[in-house]
């Protein structure tokens, strides 16, 4: 995400970056640089005007001119400005306000037909669960066909109860419904998935006011579609002007490339961006954090997101266990199968190598050899056990019936045994170096060199 406003926000930095002085023709070089990539990024022009104006005025002191490294104290200012756009990076502000266990918390799930807003309820709910929370999923939507059907299959993949009232014509009743069998299930929270539009119109505002003076919710959460730029901030603003919001969550936020919808967001509606949806699983679904993102757009990388992505599927002591096997070239293949695995569990790699500082935009997803990485999974799961445990012993008859096994050649098994020889002493100057705060040491994220 963001691969085009990095590249140019990027480039127009380096009219200061690593300057030991920098003129105020530097500085308007530089935002003019800057307020062109956010135009062609499709934010809001209103939202361009402010961010330029308050960086001048800011640059142009002489706080800035004046510093000891005043390159390295505007890309810094740039950095501030951008998550303060964002939303500032308070935690507290981007928390859902949701009661306690003993009465039951509301969600009105807004937005317009094609925003996600469906899957956004399941992916919430889910998020929920993970938190102890119990959630139900009520279907309210009862405009869009096959709607109810949709969220039922959801919750029923990710094990949550989903009420929904076929024939229905009345979302309030359908509401009152679904309390009823709340109280009497133990549920404490209510997500209710709304009536949508393919435009804004005002028998949906409505529907939507009735239902939010029957619900008294405790959260109003718009979903709005980041591939729309800043269309999805003027939907927002609509919405929270003709009902009210708490927060707005925004889908396909991982094939958003240019970012005007997240940069216009909280300033046109004045309301916090709370979660992000990531991809199509029901996983996919992440708290918004303006400081990491604000990163990832000037090239800085998340390291601290991709640290909590590894250790949610790599257990602790697992990587620790992997570490010391690095260290004294006992890793082996059976690791190595079970490394692959794991990063696949991660997501997209293209995504997880844009978290690594200086690697926004460095690697596009042609570079990814994907085939490669099935290929070597392939191979492994055809060994045995005590073969991917001691790779000495696969002779020429085993390499025969492993290729057989996996859809290859003898060759590329010979190929891959020879390259997991030579990368097991690089891994052990890999993990000699982490251990010595010579690299940085992120669990779980062992990645063999070659694998893609």
């Amino acid at each position: 995400m963001f691969e085009k406003l990095t590249g140019k926000i990027t480039d127009a930095l380096r009219f200061v970056s690593g300057k030991s002085n920098i003129t105020e023709k530097n500085i308007e070089d530089a935002v003019e640089a800057i307020k062109m990539a956010l135009l062609d990024a499709d934010v809001n022009l209103r939202v361009v005007r402010r961010f330029v104006n308050s960086t001048i005025e800011e640059a142009k002191g002489e706080k800035v001119l004046r510093a000891v490294n005043p390159g390295q104290q505007f890309i810094k200012i740039i950095h501030d400005k951008l998550v303060s756009f964002l939303g500032e990076d308070d935690p507290s502000s981007r928390a859902l306000k949701l009661r306690g266990p003993d009465v039951i918390s509301t969600i009105l799930m807004l937005g317009l037909q094609g925003s996600g807003k469906t899957t956004s309820s399941a992916k919430l709910a889910l998020r929920l669960k993970k938190e102890g929370r119990k959630p139900l999923l009520v279907a309210c939507d009862l405009i869009r066909p096959a709607a109810m059907e949709q969220l039922a299959v959801l919750g029923g993949q990710i094990g949550i109860p989903v009420h929904k009232e076929d024939g229905a014509a009345d979302s309030v009743k359908v509401y009152k419904n679904a309390l009823d069998w709340a109280k009497q299930n133990m549920i404490d929270t209510m997500i209710i998935d709304t009536t949508g539009r393919l435009q804004i119109d005002e028998p949906m505002m409505q529907e939507l006011s009735r239902l939010k003076e029957a619900a008294n919710p405790d959260e109003m959460l718009l979903v709005a579609d980041a591939m729309t730029g800043q269309s999805a901030a003027d939907i927002a603003k609509t919405f929270n002007e003709k009902i009210g919001l708490t927060g707005v969550i925004l889908s396909k936020f991982d094939s958003d490339t240019r970012g005007g919808a997240a940069l216009s967001l909280k300033t046109v509606t004045g309301k916090p961006l709370k979660f992000t949806g990531t991809g199509e699983k029901p996983e996919d679904f992440e708290p918004f954090h303006p400081e990491r993102i604000a990163g990832r757009i000037l090239g800085m990388g998340d390291v601290v997101s991709l640290v909590e992505k590894a250790q949610e599927v790599i257990d602790q002591k697992e990587a620790v266990e992997l570490q010391k096997k690095m260290e004294k070239e006992n890793f082996t293949l059976d690791d190595w199968l079970n490394q692959i695995r794991s990063i696949k569990k991660m997501g997209s790699l293209q995504k997880m190598l844009e978290m690594i500082p200086g690697m926004q935009g460095q690697i596009s997803e042609d570079d990814i050899d994907r085939a490669e990485l099935k290929k070597q999974e392939a191979i492994l799961s055809s060994m045995t056990l005590k073969e991917r445990g001691n790779h000495l012993i696969i002779g020429p008859p085993r390499r025969s019936r492993i290729a057989r096994g996996s859809g290859t050649s003898v060759a590329e098994v010979a190929r891959l045994i020879k390259k997991f020889e030579k990368m097991r002493g690089m891994m052990k100057k890999m993990a000699k170096g982490a251990k010595s705060g010579g690299m940085p040491n992120i669990p779980g994220m062992k990645m063999p060199p070659g694998m893609f």
